[in-house]
């Protein structure tokens, strides 16, 4: 438990920031909704000059846009790039910090096993995310009824907002898995971005042929807006996709770590 309150108490500070961050965004497009559901057609008649793709990347359907939740849809997508770039970032820096900071070996003399400190290093990370997600879907809750006079349905809300919380999870163990199968990292950041961009581009080249089978290359498309507006539901097998996908990866993670050699300083 000491490793686990340490490495919060560690990642408290980026875990504000980004929170802040995430909110202060939903809250700036939210505050939009009323001047553009007076003019939703205008909007309309430009984005239809869009292609479809570039349209369902920036998560825009034109045929439930003039609702609160059609719009949401729009700034979701820009924020759960911004969550997954925080999720790979505290994935693959929670363990190879280590290394970099020269802390490996005394961290391991410790009378705690490698499985002890992976495992609390990685509830540490994902209490970050999850405290992130609360805070971010309650600010974004109060704002769409700020916003809105129209009744509108408050589950396929937060289902919207889950979405970002599902695609940091996928990150977050991409993350783990980098962070131990990297010797030494010298750059976090620009292995986070690279890894979060390549997928999302990824994503895009999807929409752009239209195949199902290719939305399965990029965890941003693993949860459809659309269709969970129109469903109110996840398409179950992008959902256990997903799930197989971080079972796989912190269970190699756990392999790689238990196993690989501690350079000490």
């Amino acid at each position: 438990m000491n490793i686990f309150y340490h490495e919060l108490k560690a990642y408290r500070k980026s875990t504000i920031i980004w929170t802040i961050s995430l909110v202060a965004i939903v809250m700036l497009f939210m505050s939009f909704y009323p001047g553009f559901s007076k003019d939703t057609e205008a909007f309309k008649k430009v984005m239809e000059n869009y292609p479809p793709a570039i349209r369902n990347a920036l998560g825009i359907n034109l045929g439930n846009l003039v609702s609160i939740l059609g719009f949401y849809c729009f700034p979701l997508s820009f924020i759960t790039l911004c969550g997954a770039i925080q999720a790979m970032n505290l994935g693959t820096s929670i363990v190879s910090k280590e290394v970099r900071e020269k802390t490996a070996d005394f961290l391991l003399t410790k009378p705690v096993t490698r499985t002890t400190v992976l495992t609390a290093k990685m509830f540490a990370a994902f209490a970050s995310i999850v405290i992130t997600n609360i805070i971010f879907i309650a600010a974004a809750s109060i704002m769409a009824f700020q916003v809105t006079t129209d009744d509108f349905s408050f589950k396929i809300f937060i289902m919207l907002s889950l979405t970002m919380f599902f695609v940091q999870l996928i990150f977050l163990a991409l993350g783990f898995i980098v962070s131990v199968s990297v010797t030494k990292l010298k750059s976090v950041l620009s292995v986070s971005l690279a890894v979060v961009f390549a997928f999302y581009f990824l994503g895009m080249f999807s929409d752009t042929t239209g195949e199902k089978v290719k939305r399965y290359f990029s965890p941003f498309k693993y949860f459809d807006n659309t269709y969970i507006l129109k469903h109110a539901s996840f398409e179950a097998s992008f959902f256990v996709a997903a799930a197989v996908i971080i079972i796989a990866a912190v269970a190699a993670s756990f392999m790689i770590y238990t196993k690989k050699d501690i350079h000490a300083v």
